[in-house]
């Protein structure tokens, strides 16, 4: 199915592309207020307002408008390069005010506000950024080298992000960390907004960029994107079943080092999966990523014990972030130039749908059939999605290559930045 890489496209000759490394580096540093938002927004909120249901009510509308919005600000940003710093500007406002708010304790009302509008602003680093490889790479092999290191860096950076948020808010104040993360926000997208100007993805982009009609459903319309779609929210749901399944069979304390073995096995995964050539083409790939992922999150109701979810999860890690790689390829194959950063911000917004209905079906199942039946459940998403996307006429199915004739779309190395 693959054999090794012996061509140039390795992960040193991806970063030696031209301006490659400053919109990696500034994409991680924009990544990174990411990352460590979420404790020190969830106690800055409950400190302001004295109640963790009213932080945790306020957190989660936050993150349900940053979902929801995702491709809507990458549109914005995608038609409009200005919007960036835009959107980082008002992001990085919000968030200073939130903590302000938090720390002066004002009106619990004024301060959720804010905290719900913030949700609204976050800038797309990235499905940008994975536009950017897009641009910058040459081949398709290239491609998924570049988009395996970003996801590998990003999913590294999204494991350490919480840790560097606590160690902050452990030697200063809930407030002081998250007016830490607008500092982050400002800082690494004047970044990579600088890096963007001077790149030649950039120039190229505003030389060769022709008026592609854009409807409602921009690229929902592309055949097979809807069912890549599914399959990616499949994957979310599975995730979040599972970890909520672990905390309930055996506690908080286990989950923590069974869940970092999910991250470690992204990590791992990604660069071992990005390294191979692949005979199959993407879209088989995915499909055959996805069969093997619900097999893996389903496996902690065989082994049910510790080491057999600590398996489990090592394994699921690895397929999914795999996964979410072939994910970004088949975008690139399936949706027009001018809308595949708004349909990279689709594939986010499927992945946390996926997650938040995880957790609300994981919470449905706890109660009565118990821990086993939640880890049996998390292979319905995913096998029903797969299986879906495997029908006869399915573009995923045919591949991907052939879904690109379907949208008008050509080989994504006709796209190849000299």
């Amino acid at each position: 199915m693959s054999r090794p890489d012996r061509g140039s496209a390795s992960y040193r000759a991806v970063l030696a592309l031209p301006r490659a490394r400053g919109l990696f580096a500034a994409a991680m540093l924009a990544r990174l207020s990411y990352g460590m938002l979420s404790l020190p927004l969830l106690l800055s909120l409950r400190q302001g307002t004295g109640s963790y249901a009213v932080a945790g009510t306020a957190t989660g509308l936050f993150g349900l408008a940053a979902a929801l919005l995702g491709p809507f600000r990458a549109r914005l940003v995608e038609g409009r390069h200005a919007a960036l710093m835009i959107l980082s500007v008002c992001y990085t406002l919000l968030l200073a005010s939130v903590a302000a708010g938090c720390a002066l304790r004002i009106p619990a009302l004024p301060t959720v506000g804010l905290a719900v509008l913030a949700g609204m602003f976050p800038p797309p680093v990235g499905p940008l950024m994975r536009t950017l490889w897009g641009e910058l790479t040459v081949d398709e092999e290239q491609r998924q080298r570049a988009l395996s290191l970003d996801t590998a860096a990003e999913s590294t950076v999204f494991a350490l992000g919480p840790v560097f948020g606590a160690f902050l808010i452990t030697f200063s104040a809930a407030p002081m960390a998250l007016g830490v993360c607008a500092v982050l926000v400002i800082t690494g997208f004047s970044a990579f907004a600088a890096a963007l100007g001077r790149s030649p993805a950039g120039a190229h982009r505003a030389a060769a960029r022709t008026p592609i009609p854009r409807t409602a459903l921009g690229p929902l319309r592309a055949a097979g994107f809807v069912p890549l779609l599914l399959v990616v929210l499949g994957t979310g749901c599975a995730l979040s079943l599972d970890e909520i399944a672990v905390v309930a069979a055996w506690g908080a304390g286990v989950a923590g080092p069974v869940m970092a073995l999910f991250s470690v096995g992204g990590v791992l995964g990604g660069l071992a999966y990005g390294r191979r050539q692949w005979r199959a083409t993407p879209g088989r790939r995915l499909l055959a990523l996805a069969a093997f992922s619900s097999g893996c999150y389903a496996l902690p109701a065989l082994l049910y014990a510790v080491p057999g979810a600590g398996v489990a999860l090592l394994l699921a890690g690895a397929c999914t972030d795999a996964l979410l790689i072939t994910s970004y390829l088949l975008v690139d194959t399936l949706v027009p130039g001018g809308s595949r950063t708004e349909a990279g911000a689709w594939v986010n917004t499927a992945y946390n749908l996926g997650t938040a209905l995880g957790a609300g079906g994981a919470g449905l199942l706890i109660d009565r059939p118990g821990p086993v039946a939640v880890f049996a459940a998390a292979a319905v998403p995913l096998g029903a999605a797969t299986a879906l996307g495997a029908l006869r006429r399915s573009p995923l199915r045919r591949g991907g290559c052939e879904a690109a004739v379907l949208t008008g779309r050509q080989p994504m190395v006709s796209d190849a930045v000299e």
